[in-house]
């Protein structure tokens, strides 16, 4: 299996990964080489999605899931340097976004700036008790360039998103729960495990299926009602020809848990 600088990969379960951010020294701040690596590591799993069914992505340490971009490795890059950086920030956001496995964000600390953001293309965000998120860039003469001014508005709507971004203020786990961000609050040292239990769930469902729904909300969510709903019905008889779909109906007249093979 290939290894990684910064970021480790394991499979704690059947058809599980645990991507886990790795440089707790610096609260898992993303400096080019994690950026690399997250790039190869989406890239494979959007290359070949039947190797893994679920996806659980957190941060070392009990402190920071991430605490955004390194500044100690950004200060003092040229115009040039920074923007050939962020291009390949840019890269493995969207292999994030377009990867069609479902990802659980376990948020395990401080998820600051691009590590918030990291943690919006996940499809739901399971956080520790301790948890902070914030947008920090607006107060560093920037602005989010990961996904934030997009993902955040879809998740808490554009009212609250606007002043998330526009006041880069800090805001607890509570408040992202209330505000539809964060799915669950777990206690520090079961946030895992719970992420890991939800995993198994969606690992065990047909993989197919549940690939096609994360694909059928994402593109709802982008298009009209009718649209979307045409959308849904061409996702959806995509399933009837699968052996899955035979399995999972026999199955249930069985009256035994069914076995998906993922075709």
């Amino acid at each position: 299996m290939k290894t990684h600088e910064t970021i480790t990969v394991e499979h704690p379960g059947e058809h599980i990964v645990l991507v886990t951010l790795n440089r707790p020294e610096v609260a898992n701040a993303m400096n080019t080489q994690m950026g690399l690596d997250l790039l190869d590591v989406f890239d494979g799993f959007c290359a070949a999605p039947n190797k893994q069914r679920c996806i659980v992505l957190t941060g070392a340490g009990a402190k920071a899931f991430c605490a955004g971009g390194d500044l100690k490795q950004r200060n003092g890059m040229t115009d040039e340097m920074w923007q050939d950086q962020h291009l390949i920030f840019e890269r493995m956001i969207r292999a994030m976004v377009g990867c069609p496995v479902p990802i659980i964000a376990a948020v395990n600390g401080a998820a600051y700036a691009g590590g918030m953001e990291i943690s919006l293309c996940a499809d739901f965000i399971y956080a520790a008790e301790h948890a902070r998120f914030a947008l920090t860039e607006v107060t560093l003469g920037i602005m989010p360039g990961a996904g934030g001014t997009q993902n955040l508005p879809r998740a808490v709507g554009g009212r609250r998103a606007k002043e998330i971004l526009l006041t880069g203020r800090p805001f607890t786990a509570r408040q992202a729960l209330e505000w539809g961000m964060v799915n669950r609050i777990c206690k520090a040292e079961t946030l895992l495990a719970e992420a890991l239990e939800t995993a198994a769930i969606i690992a065990g469902n047909a993989p197919i299926s549940t690939r096609q729904i994360k694909q059928s909300v994402n593109m709802g969510l982008n298009t009209d009602l009718q649209t979307g709903m045409m959308f849904e019905i061409e996702a959806y008889n995509r399933m009837v020809p699968t052996d899955d779909r035979r399995e999972g109906i026999a199955a249930f007249n069985e009256k035994r848990k069914p076995v998906y093979k993922g075709r």
